[in-house]
């Protein structure tokens, strides 16, 4: 998910990293005798359905930052009155896995549930710090997840998340600057790169959209949509190569558009980026299927200018997407009412009129029922003149392409990001060599935690 601010770690420092992932190393197991894993818990599937029906007063503490959460909860608590979920924003993104992390190490003092991206589950699961919801009984969800959303909450084989939203990647464009000037929407990069030659030739100030050199998860998403597989995770064994085919193929691409200073490369989520698309200085925006309300929330004088597409691809007639953004919702092993917190989250995350609401608060569903729901597909975004713009969302979502991975110290690789990728980025030099720095700073960083890398 991701709304008004981004939802990556280019504000957060390496110190705060660093703390995330300390004491991650060992990854099998822990000397603490107060901590169980879920297997030895004693909890089963079929304990979540008793725990919704029992008398018993619980309460449970759950950390998201989620605008608008409360009243989603809000819901289960008028449905399940014994169960009462409290909410706490404990800061976005690396702040609370911060606090998190800082619980899990001392023993005390975590959520029942919290919300974690995608990126940060694997250091988190490594740890034996969430439930492994295969040893529970739970790993046959598959079914109301879509793939790339429950491909992302397995780790190692084993599932410890339910797949709360996604970010299935769309090409968000300013319908009336590609009719002024005569454009086709592309579909091809080909035709993205001449697009871009034709918006540059206009006005030499413009861009067909920006890249920021501090995004090291917007990168990982253009680097997977091109189907590059840079990372490669079995336990404690790690490689980081990038400079397999499809990683090539995204720097040879973005190489020719900074070069001709086609893109513009800028940080992101300030003043200066949304009046660059209310100006139109930019024409595209290339990324997450939950941005229609940060649009809509930052720039509302483009009304009725936008429209989405699906992202252009390598080959004509191939359709290959990837996921930016996204994530779901962990029980916490240090919790007392594993059984309540698991009916929970699977209800916040597969209960229609939860995922719905969820959605109105700009979430993309990761459930597929709603997913091929009719009225949900033929609603119809006024800001986007009109289209249906779920129908393309959904359609992205299918196309996400399989096998990605996240390191199980992804907080960290992407907190060094600006300083080696993103400054070939900034200075326009080559993207390979670039990728090739921040390669061999991830392997000394993860060799040192004791993972083996290569």
């Amino acid at each position: 998910m991701k709304n008004t601010k981004t939802r990556f770690l280019r504000g957060a420092g390496i110190t705060a990293a660093l703390a995330l992932t300390l004491g991650l190393a060992a990854c099998g197991g822990s000397d603490d005798g107060d901590k169980t894993s879920s297997g030895d818990s004693g909890v089963t599937a079929a304990d979540l359905d008793a725990a919704l029906a029992s008398s018993d007063k619980v309460t449970l503490e759950y950390w998201t930052w989620v605008p608008g959460i409360d009243e989603v909860v809000d819901i289960f608590n008028a449905k399940y009155p014994n169960i009462k979920v409290n909410v706490t924003n404990a800061g976005q993104s690396a702040d609370q896995y911060t606090k998190l992390q800082n619980a899990v190490k001392a023993g005390t003092g975590a959520p029942d549930v919290a919300q974690i991206e995608y990126f940060a589950l694997p250091q988190f699961a490594l740890s034996e710090a969430v439930v492994n919801l295969t040893d529970v009984g739970l790993g046959d969800l598959k079914s109301d997840y879509t793939g790339s959303a429950w491909d992302q909450v397995t780790v190692s084989g084993s599932q410890y998340g339910f797949p709360q939203d996604t970010g299935p990647m769309v090409m968000f464009y300013r319908a009336d600057i590609l009719e002024r000037l005569g454009l086709e929407v592309p579909t091809t990069w080909d035709e993205f790169t001449e697009v871009a030659r034709a918006i540059k030739a206009d006005n030499p100030n413009n861009f067909i959209t920006s890249i920021d050199p501090g995004d090291a998860g917007g990168v990982d998403s253009l680097i997977w949509q091109s189907g590059g597989r840079p990372f490669s995770v079995d336990g404690t064994n790690v490689g980081v190569d990038f400079t397999d085919e499809g990683t090539t193929q995204w720097t040879k691409l973005y190489d020719t558009l900074i070069q001709e200073n086609l893109v513009d490369v800028a940080p992101g989520w300030n003043d200066a980026f949304w009046r660059s698309f209310a100006d139109g200085k930019y024409a595209m925006w290339l990324t997450g299927a939950w941005a229609p309300g940060s649009i809509r929330s930052n720039i509302p004088t483009t009304d009725g200018q936008w429209r989405a597409a699906a992202m252009p691809t390598y080959e004509e007639g191939t359709p290959m997407n990837a996921e930016n953004g996204g994530s779901g919702v962990s029980v916490l092993e240090q919790g007392k009412n594993k059984a309540a917190a698991l009916a929970f989250s699977r209800w916040l995350t597969t209960d229609p009129e939860a995922v719905l609401a969820q959605s109105e608060a700009g979430l993309f569903p990761a459930t597929t029922a709603i997913m091929d729901d009719a009225d949900f597909l033929a609603t119809e975004d006024s800001f986007f003149g009109n289209q249906k713009t779920n129908e393309v969302f959904v359609e992205s979502s299918k196309s996400v392409s399989s096998g990605w991975q996240y390191l199980p110290f992804q907080v960290y690789s992407n907190s060094i990001f600006g300083d080696t990728a993103g400054q070939a980025l900034s200075n326009k030099t080559s993207l390979a060599d670039g990728l090739a720095t921040w390669q061999e700073q991830i392997i000394s960083y993860g060799s040192g935690q004791g993972f083996t890398v290569k």
